[in-house]
C-alpha cells in the first residue's frame, strides 16, 4: 500500500458505533492526529458506510448510502478511519458495490483515500509517543478486517511497543475472529456465542488489565464477553489507550 507524505489537514470519518458508544475514541484519535499540527475535518452530516446492508444483500440501499458520505469528502486529502471494519468496506468493497455504477471513478478517487488510524499514525505521521501513564500489562486482539482486508499487523503494535509502561503480552490465537463480524453474530448467535467464548479465554490467560483493539465491533463484543463472565478486565479502543497514555491519565 502506497501511503501518503504528511499532509497538513485530513478528513476523519467517525463510524456509527464511535458515534453512538465510544465517543471517547473517536475524539481521542482527532487529538492524537491535531496534536501533531495537522487540522482534521469532521463532515458533521456523515453517517454510515453502509456495510450493513451491504452484507445483508441490500446493494441498492448500501448505494444510496454510500454516496451520500461520499460526496461529504470532496477535497483530495486523506480520509482517516478508526475502524478496519469500515475502512475495509470504504476502500475495498465500494469498488464492487459500484463496479457498473456511473459514479465509479468518483468511487475510486475516494477509495484510493481511506486510511486506517494506525496506519496513518505509523506511515505517515510517523508519531513518536512519549509514556506518561503508570506501568500496565495488556494485550491486543486483532480484528480480522484489520488482518485480512486492510494489511495491517504489526502498527498498532509499534506504537504499544513505543510506550515504556506498557508490556504487551500477545495472545496465542490473535488471528482467530471473536465471533461479532455484524450480522454473522445475529444470524449464527451458537457460532458467535462459541467463537467469543474461545477468545474471551486467550485473553484471560494473559493475566493482562486490559484487551485493546482498533474496531469498536469486536471491542462491544468482547467487552460484554467479559463483562458477562464478570471478568475484571476492561477493554479500551487503541486511539483512547495512546491518548490516556500520552497524558499520565492510565
Amino acid at each position: 500500500m502506497k501511503f501518503p507524505k504528511k499532509p497538513d489537514e485530513i478528513y476523519f470519518f467517525g463510524t456509527c458505533l464511535i458515534d453512538m458508544f465510544y465517543p471517547d475514541a473517536g475524539i481521542s484519535a482527532i487529538q492524537l492526529i491535531q496534536k501533531e499540527q495537522v487540522k482534521v475535518i469532521y463532515p458533521q452530516e456523515q453517517t454510515c458506510c453502509g456495510q450493513p446492508a451491504f452484507n445483508s444483500g441490500y446493494r441498492q440501499e448500501a448505494q444510496t448510502v454510500a454516496l451520500q458520505q461520499i460526496k461529504l469528502f470532496p477535497k483530495k486529502i486523506p480520509i482517516v478511519v478508526p475502524s478496519s471494519s469500515c475502512g475495509a468496506m470504504m476502500k475495498h468493497h465500494y469498488l464492487d458495490l459500484f463496479e457498473d455504477h456511473w459514479a465509479l471513478e468518483s468511487i475510486k478517487d475516494f477509495s484510493e483515500r481511506i486510511i486506517e488510524f494506525s496506519q496513518f499514525l505509523v506511515h505517515v505521521l510517523k508519531i513518536k509517543m512519549e509514556d506518561l501513564g503508570e506501568p500496565v500489562e495488556l494485550t491486543w486482539h486483532a480484528p480480522c478486517h484489520a488482518l485480512r482486508e486492510m494489511q495491517i499487523r504489526e502498527e498498532p503494535k509499534q506504537l504499544l511497543q513505543q510506550l515504556k509502561n506498557v508490556k504487551l503480552i500477545e495472545l496465542e490465537r490473535e488471528h482467530e475472529c471473536c465471533g461479532f463480524g455484524g450480522t454473522f453474530s445475529i444470524k449464527f448467535p451458537e457460532i458467535s456465542k462459541a467463537m467469543l467464548s474461545d477468545k474471551i479465554d486467550d485473553i484471560s490467560k494473559t493475566g493482562a488489565s486490559c484487551v485493546l483493539s482498533g474496531d469498536c465491533g469486536c471491542l462491544m463484543n468482547i467487552e460484554g464477553g467479559l463483562k458477562f463472565q464478570k471478568k475484571t478486565m476492561v477493554g479500551k479502543h487503541l486511539a483512547s489507550f495512546l491518548w490516556e497514555r500520552s497524558n499520565g491519565k492510565s
